[in-house]
């Protein structure tokens, strides 16, 4: 639709048709007639027909997330630097953060920087899960120009319908100057289609092509389109540009446009620069090597889904008591026993695998050797003084690993006793550390589904867990005595896990044991080697343990 009211009014009147009063009812009904037009346009068609774009400086560029700041330290904490030998305090300190360094240099990269979504955008682009091996090209999907109203005017590609709204604004902007004034108009960058071409005021305008750009780091781009009328300039290059009078053929080439990487890297990243006129936006490549997956066959009964493992350090009679009522409900499935006693007695029997270990090589260092032989899904992890109860059902623990296959592991109950914790930690400064606080009893909510089952961080020593999540975390060995917290330290953020209650597993009554009473508890010189390796190790300020 074309409206030239007010240049009809303009001509009527020097033609003598109308006296003055008459020319000023005529050009008010005439802006009445705009006016309606406008309101009915804008407010009663198609929602993605948008006719007002205010012109606007868009570009951001690509930052860093800020650091998160000083940690707040919990009443009651221990603070580990007070803990450090005073002749090594420095040197461990300067250590540390190199090797903060080094841990950062392999964690993180651009896809960690903060970007923006940008405001009144004409530039289409992939915003997620654009993911591309190395060295490989990929088709880049999604890219496009939609340049509807603004300073430069972008024509094509829009709906009809506001194209015609676009161009009638042009031209009631323009004819006066054109027809009355005979000034040249001023230079409007136009992309539009060629059936516009004969308009004799759209013709008086200048036109000039559209052009956008993309530039990348860790790759090169290249276009397989070719049309005439197109400048394509730094095709295999790491920046590339593109310019046409034609939006139609600009698009066509954009949905042909191929990044590769090419630093072989298996899981990294790239940003992408697109700009088009004042306008840039910044989008991410995933550069991964593709996984093959580790399946484990599950089988038809219980034997071939779980392992059960345990350690054990000279309390003979409780593994034995234990071994007999595993029997007692699962005459099948296999044991593992990791066993570091000083003289080790020989235990027999099917579908049991009695590892000897050094002596007194600890806790966490027989919990890996246990770990590092099942070749099962699951293994269900017991202490060597627990029994098997009628309540100790593994299949339901199977159930909801199955049912939830996020989770890497869950927990049961001991004697009734549901214990699991949480943990609450902050990132801290570089300089100092984290803060670190262990809550126990706390729980985060329950699992869909499962309302006797909830999400935690920690749980206690009688668990279901996936065999591959928990060998990539491991048991460190410096933990030789008392060690429980800090496995599910080293897996914060790695491992997903769930405390439920419906199953549990009985305690077998103490025994005095001297020998094992000696190693059970440690002198004040390990609690401190404890508090040293999460300062280093983990780079903690200050711990609580609640």
């Amino acid at each position: 639709m074309t409206i030239d009211v007010v240049l009809w009014t303009r001509e009527l009147r020097t033609m003598g048709m109308f006296n003055r009063s008459h020319a000023q009812i005529v050009a008010v009904a005439a802006l009445c007639v705009i006016v309606f037009y406008f309101i009915e346009f804008n407010f009663h068609n198609c929602p993605e027909e948008l006719t007002v774009e205010v012109p606007i400086t868009s570009r951001f560029s690509p930052s860093p997330i800020p650091p998160p700041g000083q940690c707040t330290c919990p009443k009651g904490s221990v603070f580990l630097r007070d803990r450090l030998p005073e002749e090594h305090k420095e040197e461990l300190i300067q250590r540390r953060a190199k090797e903060l360094q080094q841990h950062k240099a392999r964690t993180t990269s651009v896809l960690s920087r903060l970007l923006f979504a940008l405001p009144n955008s004409p530039l289409r682009y992939p915003i997620q899960g654009f993911i591309v091996r190395p060295l490989t090209a990929a088709l880049i999907p999604g890219l496009a120009l939609y340049a509807a109203q603004r300073d430069s005017y972008k024509v094509g590609m829009i709906p009809q319908r506001q194209q015609m709204v676009i161009l009638t604004q042009i031209r009631m902007n323009k004819a006066i100057a054109l027809r009355e004034k005979e000034a040249s108009l001023p230079a409007a960058s136009l992309c539009i289609q060629g059936r516009y071409s004969h308009d004799k005021i759209l013709s008086g305008l200048k036109i000039s092509r559209c052009k956008v750009s993309l530039s990348v780091s860790k790759g090169i781009l290249t276009t397989k389109f070719s049309a005439e009328g197109v400048t394509v300039q730094g095709d295999g290059e790491t920046e590339l540009t593109v310019e046409s009078n034609s939006l139609e053929v600009l698009n066509n080439l954009l949905s042909n446009m191929f990044y590769t990487s090419t630093v072989y890297h298996i899981h990294t990243g790239d940003l992408v620069s697109f700009t088009f006129e004042n306008h840039e936006a910044w989008f991410p490549i995933i550069i991964k090597q593709p996984k093959m997956p580790v399946l484990y066959d599950m089988g038809t009964d219980i034997s071939s889904h779980v392992t059960i493992t345990t350690k054990t350090f000279v309390r003979y009679p409780q593994l034995k008591v234990l071994l007999s009522s595993i029997r007692l409900f699962y005459s099948n499935i296999k044991v593992i026993i990791a066993d570091d006693s000083f003289k080790p007695e020989k235990i027999t029997g099917e579908n049991i695998q009695h590892y000897i270990m050094p002596p007194a090589q600890g806790w966490f260092a027989g919990r890996n050797l246990a770990v590092s032989q099942v070749t099962t899904k699951y293994f269900l992890w017991v202490d060597d003084d627990f029994v098997f109860t009628e309540k100790t059902k593994i299949e339901k623990l199977v159930e909801v690993m199955e049912a939830v296959p996020e989770l890497d592991m869950v927990g049961g109950a001991v004697q009734g006793d549901q214990f699991y914790f949480s943990l609450i930690y902050e990132e801290g400064e570089d300089g100092d550390g984290g803060c670190l606080h262990r809550k126990s009893k706390m729980k985060f909510h329950s699992l869909p589904s499962y309302p006797q089952c909830s999400l935690a961080s920690g749980v206690v020593n009688f668990f279901l867990a996936r065999t591959d999540a928990v060998q990539r975390v491991g048991f460190d060995p410096k933990l030789q005595r008392v060690a429980h917290s800090e496995f599910f330290m080293d897996g914060l953020g790695s491992l997903l896990v769930a405390t439920c209650s419906h199953v549990s597993i009985g305690h077998q009554r103490l025994k005095h044991n001297n020998q094992y009473i000696q190693y059970r508890y440690p002198p004040k010189s390990d609690e401190n080697m404890k508090y040293q390796l999460h300062f280093f190790k983990n780079y903690l300020k200050c711990v609580r343990f609640g």
